[in-house]
């Protein structure tokens, strides 16, 4: 069995004292301003058809760093100030790639608060956390352990809306190995009834963590609109609301990495369809729920957690009408309307529409794990292929 390494980020929740509290969050706010700054400064450059690098930025900040006006920059670490030059700097090369759009600047009320510390920014000995500035290391709640003998090359602490503080540490981790191989496979269809139907016949319920708490964030909601902007109770009641949608989050989060580990750890080969989430989303009917199912997360989760445990995942074409086909004769039906549920094909089989799209999904995913097929990928698949129709098919509804 061959040995991976793989490098894993353990976050964890920190209490800071006030002098740290204050601390980071002037770091914070420093990065912020540097990286607006350094846009700024490369699209000023852009427009007159000059190109700015990392390095030019690098030596942008020293000068900056020793003029009256910006001297409170050298108030803090250096080493998240360069990491956020190297973050844009990564911008841009996805964006004169074309993977992604122009850079955006920073906003001060809904950009994330996040501070990132190389090596040379921290000093973990013993279990404990000290970050540059700093007297004291931080205080943090140890929910699970570190592998064992790791030792953090990138730290990063942040802040989220609902006013909580997290470190981040990424580690080697040597315990991560591909799972003995299995002869096992499973198709895998998204719903909103039930989350996911798989070609077994089992079908996984529908969570709907945003519903079960929609009475709660409606009016936390409401009480924040009453109040007078710009105001302490207003800052309070919205702390509040971003409360209600962490809570929604992280309960929505812990059932996709316990579903996603269990189907990796039970198949070898796991087929999906390959939908585009964000263009479903326009459609204002079903936005929410679909937002709430989360599909495009279950997605990232299965995908990374194959290639850890040497797992196969394999995309269908999101064309590939898999409702529309009976998975016993392979006959095809002109329209399948949303709304039916279960239908009998001309060969005389009764099929339910998720399990019989789940067992097409499963047909066409081992054809291509197989023989292989032709590929057009619509985003890159980490441990898997993505599958196209092979012939022209209708869309389906």
């Amino acid at each position: 069995m061959t040995t991976t390494h793989v490098k894993r980020a353990f976050k964890y929740r920190f209490y800071p004292t006030d002098a740290q509290a204050a601390e980071l969050s002037r770091t914070f706010g420093c990065v912020r301003k540097v990286y607006n700054m350094a846009l700024a400064a490369r699209t000023e450059a852009w427009a007159r058809q000059e190109r700015v690098n990392y390095n030019q930025t690098s030596a942008m900040l020293t000068a900056w760093k020793k003029t009256e006006e910006l001297a409170f920059l050298s108030e803090v670490s250096s080493v998240p100030l360069q990491q956020c030059l190297r973050h844009l700097q990564t911008a841009f090369g996805n964006f004169f790639g074309k993977r992604a759009k122009y850079p955006r600047f920073k906003s001060k009320k809904k950009s994330r608060r996040s501070a990132e510390y190389t090596t040379s920014g921290f000093r973990f000995r013993d279990g404990r956390l000290t970050l540059a500035k700093m007297a004291d290391p931080l205080a943090i709640v140890w929910s699970r352990p570190l592998p064992e003998g790791a030792q953090p090359s990138m730290v990063t602490v942040s802040r989220d809306a609902a006013g909580r503080w997290f470190v981040s540490m990424l580690v080697e981790d040597q315990a991560v190995r591909p799972l003995p191989a299995a002869d096992t496979a499973v198709g895998i269809d998204v719903g909103l009834d039930h989350l996911l139907t798989l070609s077994t016949g089992e079908k996984i319920a529908n969570p709907r963590h945003e519903r079960k708490d929609r009475v709660r964030l409606a009016r936390a909601q409401r009480v924040l609109a009453r109040k007078e902007k710009g105001g302490r109770n207003r800052a309070k009641a919205r702390r509040k609301v971003a409360r209600v949608h962490a809570r929604i989050a992280d309960r929505r989060r812990d059932a996709l990495h316990k579903l996603t580990t269990r189907l990796v750890r039970e198949n070898q080969t796991l087929v999906i369809e390959d939908l585009t989430v964000r263009n479903m989303v326009q459609n204002h009917t079903l936005a929410r729920a679909i937002s709430d199912a989360a599909w495009s997360d279950f997605r990232n989760m299965l995908e990374y957690k194959a290639s850890w445990y040497g797992r196969n995942v394999v995309a269908v074409d999101r064309f590939f009408p898999s409702s529309r086909l009976c998975s016993d004769c392979g006959a095809l039906q002109n329209k399948m309307p949303l709304n039916v549920r279960t239908w009998t094909c001309d060969c005389g089989t009764t099929h339910d529409r998720d399990v019989n799209a789940a067992k097409n999904l499963l047909a066409v995913g081992l054809t291509v794990s197989a023989c292989g097929a032709g590929v057009r990928p619509q985003r890159s698949t980490p441990g898997g292929q993505s599958a196209m129709k092979q012939e022209t098919l209708r869309r389906e509804p």
